[in-house]
């Protein structure tokens, strides 16, 4: 693939994140691939979750101390230390992705070509430097209301620019899917994918490490990805196309 022809993967952040970051990192919303596109609207939800008290239990959906740790990470997101996206993000997916153990080139790749879905800063690149934080997408915040409702258009506009000419394989669940509306005029090719079983059920929650994994294959098949989609295999799931163009 030529430098405008390339594999983006579109994945979901993980509920879980490493905490603090690297000695001297400062975060800022205008920072990042994304960040000239969607600096404003991040500094916006940043602003609202510092008047919002870092968020509720109902907001952030954890409570005790994982609350409290929530709630003192979103208070103190502008500044704070960072960490890379590959990084940050500590889930079902991205322990099965295990970016750390492919090649240096191949992690290079991926620090630009994986693109996740953030409830907190709408795009964010694999490489991105990120802060620590808890916001879901599907969310409801004072006075935006639903997150991906209120990220779809600048959001949808800077991802549509960014995979011009691309392929894109995208992995996102529902709630973040419903923050991108794919442009069938810019993007070369588009398949929205998920994973089921063999009678066709949905894999939900259980199918998350097998995602991790395709994402994975298709990183290290990225140079034929629609072959990659057919030639996966798992021993409980199986890829299914939900819209493809």
């Amino acid at each position: 693939m030529g430098a405008r022809d390339k594999l983006i993967i579109l994945l979901p952040p993980s509920e879980g994140k490493a905490n603090s970051g690297k000695t001297g990192t400062r975060f800022k919303p205008e920072s990042g691939m994304f960040g000239k596109a969607l600096g404003q609207k991040r500094s916006e939800l940043i602003v609202a979750l510092k008047k919002a008290d870092g968020g509720s239990e109902k907001l952030l959906g954890v409570s005790g101390q994982h609350l409290a740790r929530a709630k003192a990470a979103n208070r103190a997101l502008r500044g704070a230390p960072t960490l890379p996206a590959s990084s940050r993000y500590t889930g079902v997916v991205w322990d099965h992705l295990d970016l750390v153990s492919l090649p240096t080139a191949m992690q290079k790749v991926a620090a630009k070509q994986i693109v996740v879905v953030s409830g907190l800063l709408g795009l964010v690149a694999c490489g991105d430097e990120t802060p620590e934080y808890r916001l879901k997408i599907g969310a409801s915040l004072a006075p935006f209301g639903k997150l991906a409702s209120w990220w779809r258009a600048d959001l949808s506009a800077a991802l549509n620019e960014f995979c011009k000419n691309s392929t894109v394989v995208d992995l996102l669940p529902q709630e973040h899917a419903a923050a991108f509306i794919p442009d069938r005029e810019s993007i070369k090719k588009y398949f929205r994918v998920d994973l089921a079983t063999a009678s066709g059920a949905a894999g939900g929650h259980d199918a998350k490490a097998a995602k991790g994994r395709l994402a994975r294959h298709l990183l290290l098949n990225c140079d034929k990805p629609t072959t990659a989609l057919k030639s996966f295999k798992d021993p409980r799931f199986r890829v299914r196309i939900l819209e493809q163009f």
